[in-house]
């Protein structure tokens, strides 16, 4: 990709592209030239995009620095390396790198097409499938704004992974009662042998909230030949130390802050029977800390932790458990790591040696 063509292709866009690959910055390109709260260290007027910010994307932090285009300003607000910005911007101006997406994305519908089905429920279950994800598109897509105000909401900044994913309509049921159309927020779960089980689903208000429907979370149903245990939403590949989280914007929260490759259990159940592939050496639980109930007098979170803690001892694997400290808010079902983002940042995480991290590139 060229950057001085999707540079010229950006030209007189900055406002929309930033509005929708950052969320965070609206307020200050609503008062264009005027100081606001910086989106990244706080405070309350040390940050203002340029005047001239339609046709040069620049910021700049009084604390932070200079960002002279949408380029810089994006990769420091978003944490993102140039090659991430510079496809992001490429794709919501609809250059050829949302050709490669589209090309991604049919390899994950073929994946789902390759497992032979067994019967004709099997067989219509995996067309389900096929076509929620066929009818997705990436949360980079200018038509993904709801998912990308709803990270946002939420406290997470990182780019987002090409496993999830987003659909503008997608119908939800109770039962077999449609009750209305939401956008939502996809990610695919992959199974111990590295295809694909099913997709979860995150219904969403236009504006970026949870829907107001009663499961606004939810998993698709699988193929009877699949098997739910055991998998996971990779949102990294596998590297020989991973780290996994039991939902999704905690392992987002934990991928943003750590730097580590994380995979998301969905839920305890899942986590406490997480397998893992024999590239993986080393493994960090990331668990919630639950609130005791008769049922599990030490915290649903920690008691899966152990056990699965125990499985990967006896398997050879090393492992450690990590659970955030301090106390579950009054009305809250438990504390968890993005929880620990959002009101201490990066520093209230253990520190992880270089060594562990992932690569970026």
């Amino acid at each position: 990709m060229n950057a001085n063509e999707v540079k010229d292709r950006a030209y007189g866009r900055w406002i929309d592209i930033l509005s929708n690959l950052s969320p965070q910055l609206v307020p200050a390109i609503q008062k264009t030239g005027r100081h606001v709260a910086c989106p990244v260290h706080g405070g309350k007027d040390g940050f203002r995009v340029f005047r001239n910010v339609a046709t040069t994307g620049g910021s700049v932090c009084n604390t932070c620095g200079v960002h002279s285009d949408g380029f810089a300003t994006l990769m420091w607000c978003n944490g993102w390396d140039f090659v991430t910005a510079l496809n992001a911007v490429a794709d919501y101006c609809g250059m050829s790198e949302s050709c490669q997406q589209s090309r991604k994305q049919r390899k994950c519908i073929q994946t789902f097409q390759s497992l032979t089905p067994i019967d004709q429920e099997d067989n219509r279950i995996r067309q389900v499938l096929n076509c929620v994800w066929h009818e997705s598109v990436a949360i980079t897509d200018r038509s993904a704004m709801s998912a990308r105000l709803y990270l946002a909401r939420r406290g997470i900044s990182i780019s987002p992974p090409e496993t999830l994913r987003f659909h503008p309509a997608l119908p939800y049921f109770e039962g077999k009662d449609k009750i209305g159309e939401f956008p939502a927020m996809l990610a695919m779960l992959t199974g111990s042998d590295g295809l694909p089980v099913t997709i979860h689903r995150t219904y969403l208000t236009a504006d970026g909230f949870k829907a107001p429907i009663e499961s606004p979370r939810k998993l698709m149903p699988y193929p009877p030949n699949r098997e739910i245990v055991g998998s996971a939403i990779r949102l990294c590949v596998e590297s020989t130390v991973l780290a996994i989280a039991e939902g999704l914007e905690t392992a987002l929260a934990v991928m943003e802050a750590t730097g580590l490759s994380v995979w998301c259990a969905v839920n305890v159940r899942l986590l406490e029977a997480m397998t893992f592939p024999k590239q993986v050496e080393q493994v960090l639980i990331f668990a919630d800390q639950d609130r005791p109930t008769q049922q599990h007098p030490n915290g649903h979170g920690r008691e899966a932790a152990i056990n699965l803690l125990q499985r990967l001892w006896q398997s050879g694997f090393r492992a450690s458990i990590h659970m955030p400290e301090g106390e579950i808010k009054s009305g809250e079902k438990s504390l968890d790591w993005l929880d620990v983002l959002r009101t201490q940042g990066k520093a209230g995480f253990p520190v992880i040696s270089g060594r562990c991290k992932r690569h970026v590139a």
